[in-house]
């Protein structure tokens, strides 16, 4: 019974540590990382990402403010000096000689009520200007995951000549040992197992080189990431036999919607756009401008004295708090401003806010040709990359059954070892040439799905 309670509670035990270290909590030391997490990875922590983000919060202020504004404005002033010296009697109205002690206070409210709709056109611009930021964060964040993918990819190709090429060194081993026994019979040359062994050194060279490059793509992708060359990571292998068929859409079709979702056709939209705000609020430099203010003031002297009406004459100060309730003033008033001539500068910057628009239009025809420009090679790309592959494969094919054929007669003695080596190395070049139009391909036609707004993943 005793036992049965300690396996329980050995059971409870090692349940409670796989949920506190299950998936959920692995570091990122700890887990293998498919590509989705290497995208979410670069845009929760690259540092230019974070960057778009605070310009993003930067121009969000700017809108507010730019709403603000419309508001009235609301202001304070205060001030108290001494003088000495020849000086005005604030009561009698006569100049002595005497230190005076003087002080005002105010407060003074206004509101624009008109000015050629500037404000009113600043909001819609920052409006626009915040959507371009966003934008442009976005497109920040395509670009990065575009070269996650290509490095992920590229890790994976590796792996992939890499594991071949292990495997053509196997099977050199076992055709050392077979030979090796063959020249101790007698029924062949020692010539053709030295051939063998330097067959099978080169190809171990081969797997050092494969591995070099495996452990470069890896520090491509930690770079990408801002992880330290020296971080436990590694990547997770997908599935990817994926039928590698010609159903790439038009070139036409691939462009349209690319143009429906592009960042950066986005952007480029809304820069046209902001640079009409510009010109219509420089011709709002044109109008009257008309506000509104009010205010209210008093002040305080100690020159003031109290007046007695029975014996004519001022006796005593009048205290501060007498000074401000009886010197209170109040004003309220409009303000017009009639612009007539300023040496045109308000035509100027409407000239060269025109400038700017026509500009702006000049670079979104200038960015949607890029665009397609970008897209029609990617497209002729994926197209190449898919001949190529179609063409690979039946060379692989013929390889195959080529180097079975020489394999089987240099077993039998009926082939030497150069024939076998040369149909090897024949049908190794042609699976690594496979391998890179396989993952050629992938990536090609990623890219093209990246044009039309899907997300990228290798999830098929």
């Amino acid at each position: 019974m005793k036992q049965i309670n300690r396996i329980k509670t050995l059971v409870f035990v090692l349940l409670s540590v796989f949920m506190l270290t299950g998936p959920g909590h692995l570091t990122a030391q700890q887990r293998l990382w498919n590509l989705e997490d290497c995208i979410n990875y670069a845009i929760e922590n690259n540092i230019q990402i974070k960057q778009s983000e605070l310009n993003i919060e930067s121009m969000k202020a700017d809108l507010l403010q730019s709403k603000l504004s419309l508001l009235p404005t609301l202001n304070g002033s205060t001030n108290f000096s001494w003088s000495w010296g020849r000086t005005l009697d604030q009561t009698t109205y006569v100049y002595f000689n005497q230190q005076t002690n003087q002080g005002s206070m105010g407060v003074d409210v206004g509101l624009m009520l008109f000015r050629g709709l500037q404000y009113q056109n600043r909001i819609k611009q920052s409006k626009i200007d915040f959507e371009i930021t966003q934008y442009n964060a976005d497109k920040m964040r395509d670009d990065i995951s575009l070269m996650l993918t290509k490095a992920y990819l590229q890790i994976l190709f590796d792996k992939e000549l890499l594991r071949v090429a292990r495997e053509q060194v196997a099977i050199t081993q076992e055709q050392i040992d077979r030979t090796s026994k063959m020249v101790e019979a007698g029924t062949l040359a020692r010539g053709s197992l030295l051939e063998i062994q330097a067959q099978g050194s080169k190809e171990e060279l081969t797997v050092i080189n494969y591995e070099n490059q495996l452990n470069l793509a890896y520090l491509d992708l930690r770079q990408i990431l801002d992880l330290e060359a020296d971080a436990d990571f590694d990547i997770e292998i997908p599935v990817l036999d994926v039928e590698v068929i010609n159903n790439i859409l038009p070139v036409k079709d691939v462009y349209e919607a690319a143009l429906m979702n592009q960042p950066v056709i986005k952007s480029a939209e809304l820069q046209v756009e902001s640079s009409q705000k510009s010109v219509a609020i420089a011709k709002g430099d044109r109008s009257p401008v008309l506000s509104l203010g009010g205010g209210w003031r008093t002040n305080y002297s100690n020159q003031y004295r109290k007046y007695d009406p029975e014996t004519g004459t001022f006796i005593g100060d009048i205290p501060l708090g007498d000074q401000i309730k009886d010197n209170q003033s109040e004003y309220l008033g409009f303000s017009l401003s009639i612009p007539i001539f300023n040496g045109y500068q308000v035509s100027t910057r409407v000239n060269k806010a025109k400038i700017n628009a026509a500009n702006s239009e000049y670079n979104l025809e200038l960015t949607r040709n890029t665009l397609r420009k970008q897209i029609e090679q990617a497209w002729n790309d994926a197209m190449a990359a898919y001949k190529s592959y179609d063409a690979t494969q039946n060379s692989v094919n013929s390889f195959k059954e080529s180097f079975r054929y020489t394999e089987q007669k240099f077993n039998v003695g009926m082939a030497n070892s150069v024939d076998y080596n040369l149909a090897k190395t024949q049908l190794t070049s042609a699976e690594s040439e496979l391998l890179r139009a396989k993952y050629d391909y992938i990536f090609k036609t990623k890219i093209l799905d990246f044009y039309m707004g899907k997300p990228l993943s290798l999830n098929y």
